[in-house]
């Protein structure tokens, strides 16, 4: 897997997948676009996400929307790396079995999500869910 950063002006980059793709960075106080950090963190969300959404469809779970909030803790000084972060589904739908979510989520917890998985080396990763009726 290959990428490429390209610095436009003040705080702001652009990074360049290998596939094409391109997505705005910005790391100052009055950003336009997310810091590199929050996109961490919203890639573990979404690489889980993925999973989740994959294994319910799979379980014939009758689900209308599944979200997962994202909560996180960072070190106090530089490198301001992240300590802690939680992953919370949310999933909603008809008649969506607990024990379908739950074994989802811990699928993706322990097997499947590369991004969580590798951050979890060095952060306390977590993750917890609800199922809500719609």
């Amino acid at each position: 897997m290959q990428a490429n950063v390209k610095w436009v002006e003040g705080d702001t980059f652009i990074g360049r997948s290998a596939s094409g793709h391109n997505v705005v960075f910005d790391a100052g106080h009055d950003s336009a676009a997310p810091s590199p950090m929050e996109m961490v963190l919203m890639s573990a969300g979404c690489c889980s996400s993925v999973d989740v959404v994959s294994i319910l469809q799979k379980s014939k779970q009758n689900f209308t929307n599944v979200e997962v909030q994202l909560t996180s803790e960072r070190a106090e000084s530089a490198p301001r790396v992240f300590t802690k972060m939680n992953l919370h589904f949310v999933v909603t739908g008809y008649g969506v079995s607990e024990k379908h979510v739950a074994r989802a989520v811990e699928l993706s917890a322990e097997k499947y999500c590369s991004v969580a998985l590798m951050l979890d080396k060095t952060v306390d990763v977590t993750h917890s869910f609800e199922v809500l009726e719609a």
